[in-house]
């Protein structure tokens, strides 16, 4: 009586073995079928922010690359068109309204990282009116800026290379950098794009009203890596030195080729209090990595 008790238990969780691997089985499928269906819809329909982050994917490869201009062409038509509906945000924002301010009285900028991997990220950036990015550095980076509400008053500058420069005597703790803009912007706009030592890698950003920018950093900041952010103060040529004699390329003075309002002297600083930003979970439209959901599949089959 005892063994066949056994072997009817034996029998039973043989059975019931059987049976959950079949839902188990079951569910996966389901999972895998699911999964096919999101990135088929994906595929076929892409919001403007998932082509974005598709354009990414193919666009940016790692540190040590630019893009093509080519490339750099066909992701400016993507955020050229795009709006603050494509992030899921709105002008009634509370993080617009200039009452929202820091502990200190200053109006605060807010940041939401959308996507960030080795290669790049994409980051939204919210101001109140009156709120500042100081004059700050993107090492080594390509990034596209897109305004896509508010006006904006953006500063920049790319360094010179003083090798070219004869006659000009060395400034302690200053570098000489030339302005490349200097200027109001309003949305919409086109997509400003700076890159590792050209179109104002060093800029400044003053809300003149309440603002919202898309950034796309290729690739992102990175301590690890020895890119860190830096922060600069800029002093107009002419109010350090009293002559232009120098030379630019051994041909034309400064003063002959720009005027000194085009050049300044930056001295790099500490982080300073209107560079602190408050971080807050972005929840808006979603991008989904269809590449990584593919190999999620393919490795479950």
């Amino acid at each position: 009586m005892k063994t066949e008790l056994n072997l009817m238990e034996r029998e039973r969780e043989t059975v019931v073995g059987h049976v959950r691997k079949l839902i188990r089985k079951k569910k996966l499928n389901n999972s895998n079928n699911n999964n096919k269906k999101k990135q088929t819809k994906m595929m076929k329909r892409p919001t403007m922010l998932q082509r974005l982050f598709m354009y990414c994917q193919k666009l940016f490869k790692g540190l040590g690359t630019v893009p093509s201009p080519d490339d750099v062409q066909n992701l400016c038509r993507i955020l050229d068109v795009m709006t603050p509906e494509d992030v899921g945000l709105s002008r009634d924002l509370q993080f617009f309204n200039s009452a929202f301010l820091s502990d200190r009285g200053i109006p605060r900028v807010t940041h939401t990282c959308i996507y960030e991997c080795k290669k790049f990220s994409l980051t939204l950036l919210i101001f109140p009116a009156g709120a500042v990015i100081p004059l700050h550095n993107h090492p080594e980076m390509t990034v596209f800026s897109k305004l896509l509400l508010g006006t904006m008053h953006i500063k920049s500058y790319d360094w010179v290379d003083t090798n070219n420069l004869v006659g000009m005597k060395p400034l302690s703790q200053l570098r000489l950098a030339r302005l490349k803009a200097d200027r109001s912007f309003t949305a919409p706009c086109d997509t400003s794009v700076l890159y590792p030592t050209s179109g104002g890698n060093i800029h400044a950003f003053t809300a003149l009203t309440p603002c919202l920018v898309l950034d796309v950093l290729g690739p992102p900041y990175s301590k690890d890596d020895g890119r860190d952010c830096s922060f600069y103060v800029d002093f107009p040529c002419k109010d350090i030195i009293s002559s232009n004699s120098f030379l630019l390329n051994g041909t034309k003075t400064m003063k002959e080729e720009e005027g000194d309002c085009r050049y300044g002297w930056l001295q790099e600083i500490e982080p300073p209090e209107d560079a602190e930003m408050d971080g807050i979970e972005y929840l808006g439209p979603p991008v989904v990595d269809v590449s990584a959901m593919l190999g999620s599949c393919n490795s479950n089959m």
